[in-house]
This record gives structure tokens, sequence and C-alpha cells, in this order.
């Protein structure tokens, strides 16, 4: 009797789940896309444009560059082993800059090359910003 009950349980509860297999929930108003990529003429790169709440939630945080030197946080490989930085040219707008490091000191990447003192490096949410651009989700 108690393997009947458990039976009938499982078959009400199969029907449910079949049930709702084609039932669609209804989206009112129009969703704007959280982040959309422009590429970047005569480049493989793409400039990151987000919303202010896709920003908001990634938790972006920047700084000015210093010339030869970076946060190694704003550091970011690649696939290759090449190593960039996303800058900050335009607000909500992200663009991944290659960089050369000489070395590591601390939290410090020291370049070979000093970046234009008026670059502005992502120093949060670097991995979310590469994954968007290349599509690299983990």
């Amino acid at each position: 009797m108690k393997h009947t009950h458990f039976i009938a349980i499982m078959l009400i509860f199969a029907a449910f789940l079949i049930s709702a297999c084609g039932t669609e929930i209804p989206v009112t108003g129009d969703k704007e896309a959280p982040s959309r990529l422009e590429p970047i003429e005569g480049t493989e790169l793409s400039r990151v444009i987000l919303t202010e709440k896709a920003a908001e939630r990634l938790g972006i945080e920047t700084m000015t560059a210093s010339g030869d030197s970076v946060p190694y946080a704003a550091v970011i490989y690649d696939i290759e082993g090449k190593t960039w930085v996303y800058t900050n040219p335009e607000p909500l707008t992200f663009v991944r800059a290659p960089i050369e490091i000489d070395r590591i000191e601390g939290d410090t990447a020291i370049l070979l090359e000093s970046l234009d003192s008026d670059w502005t490096v992502v120093t949060v949410g670097v991995s979310e910003l590469y994954g968007t651009e290349t599509g690299v989700s983990k």
C-alpha cells in the first residue's frame, strides 16, 4: 500500500514537470543586454561596453596608470601567456591593451615600457571583462 502511494505521488509530480515544459513565462518590457562588443578595426580585439548596472554588479574599479608599473591585480594573462591590462578610455568602455612585464614586486607589476600617464586601467573586474570579450565563461 505504501508503495502505491509513492508511485501515485511520483506520477503526479512527473505530470506537473511534463506540463511545465511547454509553458512560456511572458516577458514584459525591453531588456537591455548588460554588455556589448564593438570590434576594433584592424585588430582581433573588441571594445567591451557595459551598462551602468553591469559595471556596478561586477564591481569595476579603475586607477590612473603610474607610467612604468600597474597593480598586479590589473594584469590578465591570455591562453598563450601574453599579458594585458584593460584600459578605460571612456565611461563604461573597456579596451584590452598589451603590456610586457619586467618583474613583479609584491602587488606591483613593473613594466618593460611605460604606459601613457593618462591611461586608466581596470584593477577589479578584469577577468569578467576578459570573459565578456572572449566568450570565456569560466
